[in-house]
């Protein structure tokens, strides 16, 4: 995929903000400070576009990125961080669910979920709330450079009996600072995206 043009086009918390152009969506999910922001930029061959913070939980709206004016990224609100309140965390499933829920647009969603790491419980009901929805759901295991590569495979075994994959769903291990399988996902994003484009 040649990356022409990537741009924040707006931030939203209700379906109002919510571009209509009806323009085809990849959305992105996983815990606070799991690497949303840089696989974003990692993706689009980007530094800052989507921004990284040291505070997890900082992302509050969903961000829809806008890619070669055909197609979007949409980041999720990160979900998990412990020192956010109840009531705030709520808030923030209220708006990943709405988003999900009204979206004809959308895509697939891409489960980000750290390679290093068993799956949380809030992995867990993520992937499984995919399911229910009736979405695709590709799993990207961030921050694969951070464990030897003899290791990836039992990681990702973990990964899969834990979220309990079904179908025909991708486990693919990734690092934004090592660019690792950037061209492998886009070979998987990119025919759910044009294809779509080319049709409409």
């Amino acid at each position: 995929m040649k990356i022409i043009s990537s741009d924040l086009q707006t931030m939203a918390v209700a379906p109002k903000g919510y571009p209509d152009d009806g323009l085809p969506e990849l959305a992105f999910a996983g815990r606070s400070n799991v690497g949303k922001s840089s696989f974003i930029n990692a993706m689009l061959n980007r530094t800052n576009l989507a921004r990284t913070s040291g505070k997890p939980g900082k992302t509050r709206t969903i961000n829809f990125y806008l890619i070669n004016e055909i197609f979007r990224f949409v980041d999720l609100p990160g979900y998990g961080y412990a020192q956010v309140s109840k009531s705030e965390r709520k808030k923030w499933g209220d708006i990943i669910e709405l988003y999900l829920r009204k979206r004809d647009n959308l895509k697939a969603i891409v489960l980000l979920v750290d390679i290093r790491h068993k799956p949380s419980a809030q992995d867990v009901d993520m992937y499984h709330w995919i399911k229910t929805f009736g979405y695709d759901a590709i799993i990207v295991a961030t921050k694969a450079d951070k464990i030897a590569r003899g290791q990836w495979e039992r990681h990702m075994k973990i990964i899969r009996e834990e979220l309990e994959i079904e179908g025909n769903d991708f486990v693919v291990p990734f690092s934004s600072s090592k660019k690792l399988n950037v061209d492998k996902l886009w070979d998987i994003f990119e025919p759910m995206l044009i294809q779509e484009t080319l049709e409409g």
